[in-house]
């Protein structure tokens, strides 16, 4: 099966319905599988402390300002998901509290779910998911060892959900010496027969690239319409021509790996019958 190409359009529409648009078009134009965004009730994530804090942003001085500023109204989420099926793409949240898991699963009931990485280690969070009959969930494993992932690994297996579970460095963005790819790898070994993916928080195409060719089954990565746009992800995000640079190099690396079975091609035989000439002389 194909590769499949996750486009991550988390916050960066800037609470902007017109913004969250246009990157959905923008990822189907790139050729991305799936959009996923994010949903969070701030008051819940965040601590009254933590959303009290001086913070500059297009909406005000404080943190909290910001964090409700850049979050997209129900009313939104509708028309988006309304546009995604016009668009025939596939859409999809992260959730990050227990509220807005179970509103986006009574409004929408999606096909898919994501897992992220902040809410790994929330265990009554996983196992509510793991209780959702999905077609598949996503699991990123950003900032946790293997003492917060096993659990969740295998509240999945004992229920025989479909998921897959995404190598993530929880830092944005993240430099290349620390993406550690070979994860991929590493993953797949210690949890046999799990799709394993790449969740990328990394500024270029290669590490992605890489993990396509160690054998991930999926990749996410952010979309963003102008990197230069106020947003803590924008940094770590593609603009859609190098969007679809990596959608292309992804499907390119896909077909090149081929299925490993060694075999003599038509082609090669022409090209025998010139270069092993001594064979029919003797």
């Amino acid at each position: 099966m194909s590769v499949y190409i996750i486009a991550e359009i988390g916050i960066n529409h800037s609470g902007s319905r017109v913004s969250a648009l246009d990157l959905m078009k923008a990822a189907k134009r790139c050729g991305a599988d799936m959009v996923k965004f994010q949903r969070r009730n701030v008051d819940v994530v965040y601590s009254p402390a933590e959303l009290a804090k001086p913070r500059e942003s297009p909406w005000g001085t404080t943190t909290g300002h910001q964090k409700r500023g850049l979050e997209l109204s129900w009313e939104d989420y509708d028309f988006l998901w309304a546009q995604a099926r016009e668009l025939e793409i596939e859409m999809f949240w992260s959730c990050w509290d227990i509220g807005s898991l179970v509103e986006i699963e009574r409004r929408y009931k999606p096909r898919f779910q994501k897992i992220a990485s902040a809410m790994l280690a929330h265990l009554d969070f996983c196992e509510m998911v793991s209780k959702l009959k999905h077609d598949h969930t996503f699991i990123s494993t950003g900032m946790s060892d293997y003492d917060e992932i096993d659990p969740v690994v295998d509240m999945f297996l004992h229920r025989g959900r479909s998921f897959t579970l995404m190598h993530c460095i929880g830092w944005y963005p993240c430099p290349d010496p620390s993406v550690n790819v070979r994860m991929v790898e590493t993953l797949r070994q210690r949890y046999p027969g799990v799709p394993i993916g790449y969740s990328s928080h990394d500024v270029g195409l290669l590490p992605s690239i890489l993990a396509v060719a160690l054998g991930a089954t999926s990749v996410e990565k952010h979309i963003t319409l102008d990197r230069a746009s106020y947003g803590s992800d924008q940094a770590a995000s593609m603009e859609p021509g190098g969007f679809e640079r990596l959608v292309r190099e992804c499907r390119a690396v896909e077909s090149c790996l081929g299925d490993g079975v060694k075999r003599v091609l038509p082609e090669e035989l022409q090209s025998a019958k010139k270069l092993r000439y001594w064979r029919a002389n003797g």
